[in-house]
């Protein structure tokens, strides 16, 4: 039995399969209509999502199978002081698979360790989103044709973003990645992640203003500052709006460079980019529904 609790969890050539699947299951649907018939998956969600729980419920649906779980946690056992580990024994008496959310780190290994069925990390707090990366990474594949040999850069919330973190460790692992950090100081990218790609020898910058480094890049992923992660307003409130992209830096950007983000968005990208053919944080709305069907497969041994 296998879990997904971290993006390296699946090797380079596991993603390339998963992501093949995932490209059939996007062009012919209906050949997986009943793959998943009587299979249940959980989504536990101890946290506020919207696009992550419906796209796994989503695709669960898509396959043939059906949904329980919580969107709220005051809405489980968890408002009684029930354990993770406890709910996770439980849900495994009901369902075949489980998709958890948690404002924990480390959360869903805790799930992992005790649980009976496969457990998806649908996102730890500050530390992890693996489904967010797998998503992003299907996005890039299918728009760009390859996943290497691009500079990419990442803007916003770089200290507290599990989507940022997930993705430069995924895609650490291909060849010819260059990263730029774009952030205010107070958000810059931790310590632990500089240090792991000196260590790999993979080249970044990290820079302050958009305008200096957008020309530059094939990929901007733009993220917002997480009203949630702050421990004080007044820090939210002055860093919030620090970048907003607009025409005017479209305009600086190449014809084909692709604008990605996780979403939700803010204020960070101005709805005057959406009509924009190099806007595709939409698209990748639709390409998580199918790598999480091709992932649920997968884990539950039905590819």
């Amino acid at each position: 039995m296998r879990h997904l609790i971290n993006p390296l969890d699946f090797s380079t050539e596991e993603l390339d399969k998963l992501f093949d699947l995932a490209s059939d299951i996007e062009k012919h649907p209906e050949a997986y209509e009943h793959k998943c018939t009587g299979k249940k998956i959980a989504t536990c969600f101890y946290e506020p999502s919207t696009r992550t729980r419906l796209s796994f419920e989503t695709a669960m649906l898509n396959l043939g199978g059906s949904v329980i779980g919580f969107s709220d946690a005051s809405a489980s056992s968890a408002a009684k002081g029930e354990s993770v580990a406890d709910t996770i024994r439980v849900i495994s008496c009901f369902a075949d698979i489980c998709a958890m959310r948690h404002p924990k780190e480390g959360a869903a290994t805790v799930a992992s360790t005790h649980s009976t069925i496969p457990v998806i990390n649908a996102g730890d707090g500050g530390h992890q989103h693996p489904t967010q990366t797998l998503t992003d990474l299907l996005t890039i594949r299918a728009l760009k044709g390859r996943l290497g040999n691009f500079t990419i850069g990442l803007c916003g919330d770089l200290k507290f973003g599990r989507t940022v973190h997930s993705l430069i460790n995924a895609l650490s692992r291909y060849e010819g990645i260059r990263f730029v950090f774009i952030s205010p100081e107070e958000l810059r990218i931790p310590d632990y992640i500089v240090d792991m790609l000196k260590e790999k020898n993979i080249p970044f910058e990290e820079v302050i203003r958009l305008e200096e480094a957008i020309g530059d890049l094939d990929l901007l992923y733009m993220t917002r500052v997480q009203r949630e992660r702050f421990f004080n307003e007044e820090d939210y409130v002055r860093l919030k709006d620090f970048y907003i992209l607009d025409k005017a830096k479209m305009e600086l950007a190449r014809e084909d460079m692709l604008v990605l983000h996780p979403l939700p968005r803010v204020n960070e990208i101005s709805v005057e980019v959406d009509d924009d053919p190099r806007a595709v944080y939409f698209k990748q709305v639709q390409y998580g529904v199918y790598v999480r069907m091709a992932l649920i497969l997968t884990l539950l041994g039905l590819a």
